[in-house]
């Protein structure tokens, strides 16, 4: 497990980088700022928006209309005469339909647009996990590369000391001048080994600050403490961790929901075979002015009113719509098929990635402890040479060549420790313990 303590910064960071980086911050930096979190969040809100017209789709709609018209020219009166009769007419209307019956299509629209937000979310949640994974690993790289640095600042310690102790000897004239060269080489290539572990830190902290969308592209983390790992899981076999995570992960979840969600599209196709039933009112109201008349029409005539209401039921029945909605059923039930396979594919993925990591951490562990067993002869060794080496027992290129070779063990060691460290955590992951601990 990764255990946080509250203490030292990482490596050469600029003395304006104030801030150190805990792993939690880390995560929750990169999960705010993530660019494709965002837009999910906003397809989230479209859907959203699709269950709030779905609800509307209940009501009964409300229209209002008006209109002013004008109609110039002439008519024949009552004395025979051609007289102008031009009109000035306003028509105001107000319309209502409401939906009384469509087959449940209303009912099952609204459970696939909720269904559509709960894909959604989902998908998101997968999101934040492939993210908050790859800062953790990130996080451990850094760390890595810290380690890498110690271990070349204790190689180049160990080359200056000896490369002093020779000096003193060639001066005193007790061992030929070659020997303190061949010091400096060393200790040159020690600090070169050096030089490329600082550069390494640096990359390490440069990749986590983009990740975490930085602008400054440099970040100051705090130091974790990583415990000896232990492969608590390996009590567990592929099968019982599968079918832990077939449980709750979140790309089964979100499959099993396309397939919910192809059912009710299946539903609303069939709802076109059913009749349908609305309510429809109507509230019609005209104003004409007539202009030009002789003065013994009065003004009562001259100016007409008319009002309407309208109430009104209406039947649909479909009988024969060239297959459309035939059609559109079949392509329904295509689509839940291809759904129920795109489960079982994910569930295949799921499989396939479990063994896998119960595989990598279990190779892991192996590595770590052989590593382990290496480290501790090669230091053996080493101490042992050192002390031959001090009497000169043993040439500087025999001393050098087993001093490499600790390195090198212990290099491997480090390495090992954090990559075990990380599909532990993985492995972790796939049974249910969070990522990182509240």
């Amino acid at each position: 497990m990764l255990f946080i303590s509250c203490s030292i910064s990482a490596y050469s960071q600029p003395e304006n980088s104030s801030k150190i980086w805990t792993l939690k911050e880390c995560i929750n930096h990169a999960l705010e700022n993530n660019i494709s979190i965002k837009k999910s969040e906003l397809e989230k809100v479209n859907k959203q928006q699709d269950v709030r017209q779905a609800k509307g789709n209940f009501l009964p709609n409300l229209n209002a209309s008006a209109s002013q018209n004008y109609n110039f020219g002439s008519s024949i009166d009552v004395t025979n005469n051609r007289v102008s009769a031009d009109y000035r007419s306003n028509n105001y209307s107000l319309n209502s339909n409401w939906v009384l019956f469509d087959g449940f299509a209303n009912i099952h629209t609204l459970n696939r647009a909720k269904i559509n937000i709960a894909i959604q979310e989902a998908n998101i949640v997968k999101m934040k996990n492939d993210i908050s994974l790859n800062v953790v690993n990130n996080y451990l790289q850094v760390l890595f590369a810290k380690e890498q640095i110690k271990i070349a600042n204790f190689q180049v310690n160990i080359s200056e000391k000896e490369l002093e102790r020779i000096t003193a000897l060639v001066e005193a004239g007790a061992v030929p001048k070659g020997d303190m060269l061949n010091a400096k080489a060393t200790l040159s290539t020690d600090i070169q080994t050096l030089t490329e572990a600082q550069n390494n830190f640096e990359m390490a902290t440069l990749r986590l600050a983009q990740l975490l969308l930085i602008p400054e592209g440099t970040i100051q983390i705090e130091e974790i403490q990583v415990a000896e790992p232990t492969n608590t899981m390996a009590s567990n076999s592929s099968t019982v961790i599968y079918d832990k995570a077939v449980g709750f992960f979140p790309e089964i979840k979100a499959a099993q929901l396309v397939i919910q969600s192809a059912d009710k599209s299946i539903s609303i196709s069939k709802a076109d075979y059913l009749p349908t039933l609305s309510f429809n009112y109507s509230l019609s109201t005209a104003y004409q002015h007539r202009q030009g008349f002789p003065d013994y029409y009065s003004y009562n005539k001259q100016l007409d009113n008319n009002l309407g209401h309208v109430l009104g039921l209406t039947l649909s029945i479909p009988i024969f719509n060239r297959f459309q909605f035939r059609s559109a059923v079949s392509r329904a039930e295509i689509n839940k098929e291809q759904a129920t396979f795109d489960l079982e594919s994910e569930k295949i993925k799921l499989r396939e990635s479990v063994q896998l990591a119960y595989t990598d951490a279990s190779t892991a562990a192996k590595s770590y402890e052989a590593a382990k067993n290496s480290v501790d002869a090669q230091r053996e060794a080493f101490d042992y040479a050192n002390e031959k080496f001090q009497v000169g027992s043993i040439s500087s290129y025999d001393f050098n060549q087993s001093k490499n070779r600790l390195f090198s063990s212990e290099t491997q060691l480090i390495r090992s420790k954090y990559d075990y460290t990380f599909k532990v955590k993985v492995l972790e992951f796939y049974y249910g313990v969070p990522i990182i601990s509240e």
